[in-house]
C-alpha cells in the first residue's frame, strides 16, 4: 500500500481520517468475513520520499532512512483504525524501535498471521537505497503468501500499455506476464522487485485501492485490476 493512498491520494492531507477509516473498514471485514491472513506493507511517500531528500541535499542513506521512519508513522496510523474496527493488528518493524513496534522476526510475523491478527510491516528491509517495492515482495515470500497484491492510486487501476494519467488511448491488461512487464518496462513495480517476484513464483495483482470496496473485492477473488504472473 503506497503512503499516499492514506492521504486519500490528495497532497494536500497527510492522512486523510476518511480515506484510512474506510480501508481500515474494508481490512477488517476482509479478514473477519473471508477468513484470509493478511499482512500489509505500507510505504511513507505522503510524509517523506528519499528522492525529494536528495534535492535538498541530503545524502541519499540518510534520506532514505528517513522515508522508514515515514512508514512508521503511517503503520501506526492504519493499525489504530484498524484496531478501531475491532480487529486486532500488530506492527513489525525492521527498525528497532521497541516503544512502539515489535521488531521484525519471520517466526513472530507468522504466529500472529496465524492467531488472526493483521500484520503490518513497516521500515521496508530497514536499509536504504530500496523503494517499498522490493520489501513487499520480499515480506511476502518469506510468509509464503498467496499474492502480493499492489494497491495503487490516483484512479490508476492496473497495469496499462502507457501510462493512463498521460496517455488517455493506454490499453490496460487484465492479466500481462512478468516478461513483457520487464521487457517492456510498464512500471507496476520497481525491476528489482518485479525481477524477485518472477524468480519466487509469486504472482501480483495490481488494483486501484482508492476505489470503495476493491480491497474485499480484491481479498475475495473478484476479478479486477490486472494481474501479472
Amino acid at each position: 500500500m503506497s503512503g499516499e493512498a492514506l492521504g486519500g491520494g490528495r497532497d494536500a492531507d497527510v492522512i486523510d481520517g476518511g480515506e484510512i477509516e474506510r480501508i481500515a473498514s474494508e481490512i477488517a471485514v476482509a479478514r473477519s468475513e473471508l477468513g484470509v491472513e493478511l499482512a500489509i506493507v505500507v510505504g511513507g511517500g505522503n510524509i517523506w520520499r528519499g528522492s525529494v531528500g536528495q534535492g535538498l541535499g541530503i545524502e541519499r542513506a540518510t534520506s532514505d532512512y528517513m522515508g522508514m521512519l515515514a512508514t512508521v508513522i503511517n503503520a501506526l496510523a492504519l493499525q489504530d483504525a484498524i484496531e478501531r474496527q475491532g480487529q486486532p493488528t500488530r506492527v513489525l518493524s525492521a527498525i528497532e524501535m521497541a516503544e512502539v513496534a515489535e521488531p521484525y522476526i519471520r517466526r513472530r510475523a507468522l504466529r500472529h498471521l496465524e492467531k488472526g491478527r493483521v500484520v503490518i510491516f513497516a521500515s521496508g528491509m530497514g536499509n536504504p537505497y530500496f523503494t517499498t517495492d522490493t520489501p513487499a515482495a520480499l515480506r511476502a515470500a518469506e510468509i509464503e503468501a498467496e499474492v502480493l497484491m499492489k494497491g495503487t492510486h490516483s484512479g490508476v487501476d492496473g497495469v496499462y500499455d502507457a501510462d493512463p494519467l498521460k496517455e488517455p488511448n493506454a490499453i490496460r491488461y487484465d492479466e500481462v506476464s512478468f516478461s513483457e512487464v520487464i521487457s517492456k518496462e510498464l512500471r507496476v513495480m520497481d525491476l528489482t522487485a518485479m525481477t524477485f517476484c518472477q524468480d519466487n513464483g509469486l504472482p501480483v495483482l495490481v488494483f486501484d485501492i482508492g476505489k470503495a470496496g476493491n480491497i474485499i473485492a480484491a481479498l475475495g477473488g473478484q476479478t479486477i485490476g490486472t494481474l501479472v504472473r
